[in-house]
């Protein structure tokens, strides 16, 4: 036993020693300090701004404010002291959607020319205005294509063959009046009261003998006259709800017509005459129209 006690000795004490010299040198490392020189203390940062310029000059300028590729003293489009930020020359600023706009004000030219042409059409159709007074005075247009000349010159003429059309039909059109119970202009007034008085005399000589005692009602009926006193049409607005008095109402415009010829004072303005009056059948086997 006491000779394995003194065998176990030798490594214990290699490892003291090996513990000391460990602490001995990390003290001598601690107590050394690093100091930087003076001039990497007073040393500042100093970047590289290069530029780039489009134009040269033989002369070195004095006091550069930029390197460059090329010597440049002085340059730019103001006095005041700024220095370029891109060498490249101003670009005409452009936005997404701008080909839609002027799209958009070439079409807004087009209906506005096309609009004046119209009216000069009309001027001359309606007046008889001589090309020379119609003419509408002429402005800059956005130049266009030849298609689009084509297509607006198809456009024009087309518009003409309406217009020249429409005052054809208007021009045949017969000039019609409509009168209804209340008549104010003494000339038609008295036209209408002198057919009413012929109407109500041939109705009640020619009553239906299948209505007297059994049916009565009123009905509203239009009668269409011609300026030479004959009946073009018979239209009954409502129905008396009996076919024997509408029947009755239309045999008695018949057998009443033809009807006096308008005086001068109506076929100088008016071809056709629409008279809408209500027919009463009464229970005393009598007709009136008011």
């Amino acid at each position: 036993m006491i000779k394995l006690a003194e065998l176990l000795k030798p490594p214990r004490r290699n490892l003291t020693w090996a513990v000391a010299a460990s602490l001995t040198l990390h003290a001598v490392l601690l107590s050394i300090h690093f100091e930087l020189p003076k001039r990497l203390e007073q040393a500042t940062e100093r970047a590289l701004d290069v530029v780039l310029v489009n134009r040269k000059s033989a002369k070195r300028p004095s006091k550069a404010q930029a390197m460059a590729q090329a010597n440049l003293d002085g340059g730019g489009n103001t006095d005041e002291n700024r220095r370029v930020s891109t060498p490249l020359p101003a670009s005409l600023h452009t936005r997404e959607g701008d080909s839609l706009v002027e799209a958009r004000k070439r079409v807004t030219e087009m209906e506005t020319q096309q609009q004046q042409l119209m009216m000069q059409l009309i001027a001359k159709k309606s007046i008889g205005a001589s090309p020379e007074h119609a003419e509408i005075s002429p402005r800059a247009l956005t130049p266009v294509s030849g298609l689009d000349l084509q297509s607006r010159a198809l456009a024009i003429a087309r518009l003409e063959g309406q217009i020249s059309k429409s005052f054809e039909e208007y021009n045949q059109r017969p000039r019609r009046k409509f009168i209804g119970a209340r008549v104010e202009e003494y000339r038609f007034a008295q036209y209408v009261d002198d057919w009413r008085q012929k109407v109500e005399r041939i109705g009640n000589l020619n009553y239906p003998e299948s209505a007297k005692g059994r049916l009565y009602g009123s009905l509203v009926l239009t009668v269409i006259i011609k300026s030479d006193g004959t009946v073009v049409g018979i239209d009954i607005n409502r129905s008396s709800g009996h076919k024997v008095l509408d029947e009755a109402a239309r045999r008695v415009v018949d057998m009443a017509s033809p009807y006096a010829q308008f005086p001068e004072a109506i076929r100088r303005d008016t071809d056709i005459i629409e008279i809408t009056r209500t027919w009463t059948f009464t229970r005393s086997d009598q007709m009136a129209t008011h």
